[in-house]
């Protein structure tokens, strides 16, 4: 498994598969090709489809030098590797074509390019699953977040810092920001009104854990910096459940980074035996695995058993089984942002089931990742963020 840098990112919104991915690309190419005349972006798939909507096109040309690059979106249908693909091409002063690269943008800001040995430099930990990692601790005698310690480097709990300072920086941020987000749809941002509402009646923290959800999922739809946990669209889950417990029992720094380990752990199993991407899986890859690493990040936090944490983790992501990834209008807001705030609510109550019900459970964790995974390739594709079924179809931007 990957070292858990690679499934927290920090970077800029809306979309960790359509924006971060492809700005990674774009930089890996411009090493190959630093003195190009010009060059040429071919997007395909739901990079194509979507990608004006997650402002893939202005990722890119953040990059590109933007006078000397064009950008073809194929919507076309053929075959391809991954749903999130795209070849970028050097031009010589004749335009003809000098070298190119065809990237898989898999989930979580993460780029492969087609082709080239996977790199094995960043695989920190031994194991395959969570049924693994879970016989490990048991011998060890050490809790899940435990184990990040054990394997990262010794800047890691530095690192982890710096993403929780992140984290809370993003939700200030949006918890005071007014106004309408970007694109043709016009949404108001709703997480002051939330946080107001919450100030109004300080006994109804699910509206403080909304609040903080939308917060953090409006900051990702303007293009803010976020964190991904696992993904950009379904960053604010995470942050919200944390903040929540934190303010609730007064709890320090220090104990939300452990928690981060161990939720971070439950997300590195997802995307080493499933995925990430609501492209492939749809948003049961996202938000349902976000909603997984938010339970046991609850679990953690309360000091719950390790058999305790891969029940509340199992049961968040189980019951997000079969959810679609369709974004309206191919932004990163219907029916996204309102998803981080139902998930986070959902994480809380799968804790809490789990901590009632523990030692009752027959379903495993792996058991629900392949699952999740299989479920994910059976949807049609135009489920999979395609922009083409469900509320991306059914509602009309005027």
């Amino acid at each position: 498994m990957q070292s858990l840098r690679e499934l927290y990112k920090i970077g800029r919104g809306p979309s960790s598969s359509h924006t971060m991915g492809p700005e990674r690309a774009a930089r890996d190419f411009l090493t190959r090709y630093p003195t190009a005349a010009g060059y040429r972006v071919v997007l395909y798939g739901s990079l194509a489809r979507t990608g004006k909507g997650h402002l893939t096109d202005r990722a890119l040309l953040a990059v590109l030098p933007a006078a000397r690059t064009q950008i073809v979106f194929d919507t076309s249908d053929r075959p391809l590797p991954h749903p999130n693909t795209l070849t970028i091409s050097a031009l010589g002063d004749d335009g003809r074509e000098e070298g190119s690269v065809t990237y898989l943008s898999v989930g979580g800001g993460t780029v492969r390019a087609l082709g080239a040995p996977e790199k094995r430099s960043d695989e920190v930990y031994p194991f395959a699953d969570f049924s693994e990692i879970r016989a490990y601790c048991e011998r060890e005698g050490i809790g899940l977040g435990d184990v990040a310690f054990r394997f990262e480097d010794a800047s890691f709990e530095n690192y982890l810092s710096h993403i929780w300072e992140s984290m809370k920086e993003t939700v200030e941020r949006g918890l005071f920001r007014e106004g309408r987000l970007p694109g043709a749809l016009q949404i108001e941002r709703k997480a002051p009104t939330l946080y107001r509402a919450y100030c109004a009646d300080r006994g109804d923290d699910k509206r403080l854990i909304c609040s903080c959800a939308y917060a953090t999922a409006e900051e990702n739809a303007s293009g803010g910096t976020i964190v991904t946990a696992p993904t950009c669209g379904a960053s604010g889950v995470l942050p919200a459940v944390l903040l929540y417990l934190q303010n609730q029992r007064s709890l320090s720094d220090e104990s939300i980074v452990r928690a981060l380990a161990a939720a971070g752990m439950i997300g590195n199993v997802v995307k080493t035996n499933a995925s990430v991407s609501g492209a492939e899986a749809g948003c049961q890859a996202e938000i349902g695995t976000a909603t997984s690493m938010a339970a046991a990040a609850v679990c953690t936090l309360l000091g719950q058993s390790l058999e305790t944490t891969e029940y509340a983790a199992e049961i968040a992501l189980e019951h997000q089984l079969g959810l679609t990834c369709d974004p309206v209008g191919g932004y990163v807001q219907i029916p996204c942002i309102e998803r981080n705030a139902v998930a986070a609510l959902r994480a809380l109550d799968s804790a809490d089931l789990a901590d009632v019900l523990s030692g009752t459970r027959k379903i495993s964790f792996d058991l629900i990742v392949r699952t999740m995974y299989e479920t994910g390739k059976d949807l049609d594709a135009r489920y999979r963020e395609t922009g083409e079924g469900g509320l991306a179809s059914g509602y009309k931007i005027c």
